[in-house]
């Protein structure tokens, strides 16, 4: 009996020991994970809106004669310089007229010339007495007609002349010719659009802003016109805030000008951003972020009896930017917080700290992994 009960111990001794050996076989070994040390950076307050760009100088041309379209010197879309033609009517009639203005001006010039020589004969004749103060007067009389015909004669012909030079039609201003709305042999008149002219080296941006953050407005405020993808095109500051708010949409108007350096077009529609504010605030990784019942959580890293383990924080979180939230609370600059391995991390789970690939590998890696390659997915959120 005394043997019976000494084999149970020792086998409830090897029992015990077997299955202490086969816990700590199942023990999960330290994970690797890179994790990002957070410090204050620049966190700015921004607002985007839509934008609608318009050319600082555009006009609409139309001739200031009636006629039929003789030639058209320009295609649409064509770089032009003050003062080029861009089309012309037909001016056989006014030219026409011209050169009966130019005939009556050298009859006038004529007729001006003999008054002149006949004056003077009158004026020695009288001298010497053989002709009456009355011929003197007629002489004088006939100048003086013959001047008033010969500026009246001229001023028909400059008059012609510009009649002509409106069956040119001209670029007021350097530009770019918009679409020509009008083809050879068609009759225009007056009321007839046939082209435009836009300068699309400075352009106007015009954006609608709330009434409360208008408020808050100053010149030269940051404005930045964006691309699809968010990227920045161009820079500038508010000139030009509206005094009055929208009645209805209790939207204000806000302008700022451009110097067009990335071939924009007046009439674009185009994100833009309005920088309020700059201040120095922690920041953490979207993909970072985990979320359980509407929390917010990272996984802070720390070192306990010589372990370096992570345990589920929460995180008050402020405005989302690009790739980062900003943090409101419940972190401080120098924690260190898991930024990989997120979705196999739980809490008081070992690790291998390492540090962080830089931003842009370390998203394009998350989004692989999250979506099996195929693109961009949830990123961990």
């Amino acid at each position: 009996m005394q043997l019976v009960r000494s084999v149970g111990v020792v086998a409830l001794v090897l029992g015990l020991v077997a299955c202490g050996k086969k816990a700590e076989q199942k023990a999960p070994p330290a994970r690797e994970v890179e994790v990002l040390s957070l410090q204050p950076a620049e966190v700015r307050d921004t607002g985007e809106y839509l934008a609608a760009l318009i050319s600082r100088q555009s006009v609409s041309i139309t001739p200031q004669v009636a006629g039929y379209v003789r030639k058209i010197h320009v295609r649409p879309g064509q770089r032009v310089a003050a003062g080029a033609p861009l089309l012309e009517l037909d001016a056989r009639q006014e030219a026409a007229a011209l050169d009966s203005a130019q005939a009556q001006s050298r009859s006038a010039a004529a007729n001006l010339e003999l008054a002149r020589q006949t004056r003077e004969r009158a004026e020695a004749l009288y001298k010497e007495g053989l002709a009456s103060a009355q011929e003197l007067e007629r002489a004088r009389s006939a100048l003086q007609a013959a001047e008033a015909a010969a500026g009246s004669a001229s001023a028909t012909v400059s008059e012609r002349r510009v009649q002509v030079q409106y069956n040119v039609l001209t670029a007021p201003f350097a530009g770019v010719v918009g679409d020509v709305l009008v083809r050879l042999g068609d009759y225009a008149t007056t009321q007839t659009p046939a082209t435009s002219i836009a300068q699309s080296d400075v352009l106007e941006a015009t954006l609608a802003v709330p009434a409360e953050r208008a408020r808050t407005l100053r010149l030269d405020t940051p404005v930045e016109l964006l691309d699809g993808k968010g990227e920045v095109l161009v820079r500038s500051g508010v000139y030009f805030v509206a005094p009055l708010a929208d009645a209805r949409t209790q939207l204000v108007d806000v302008k700022a000008v451009f110097r067009n350096t990335v071939g924009l077009r007046p009439s674009e529609l185009l994100r833009a951003r309005i920088v309020y504010g700059a201040r120095r605030a922690l920041q953490v990784p979207a993909l970072a972020v985990v979320r359980l019942s509407g929390q917010a959580f990272v996984f802070a890293v720390q070192e306990k009896d010589g372990k370096t383990t992570v345990a589920r924080r929460p995180v008050r979180l402020g405005p989302l930017g690009a790739t980062h939230f900003v943090v409101e609370g419940g972190l401080e600059a120098g924690d260190r917080i898991a930024v990989s391995s997120l979705q196999t991390l739980r809490d008081g789970a070992l690790i291998k700290p390492k540090p962080a690939a830089p931003e842009p590998s370390r998203v394009k890696a998350a989004l692989t992994k999250d979506t099996g390659g195929s693109g961009p997915g949830p990123g961990g959120n």
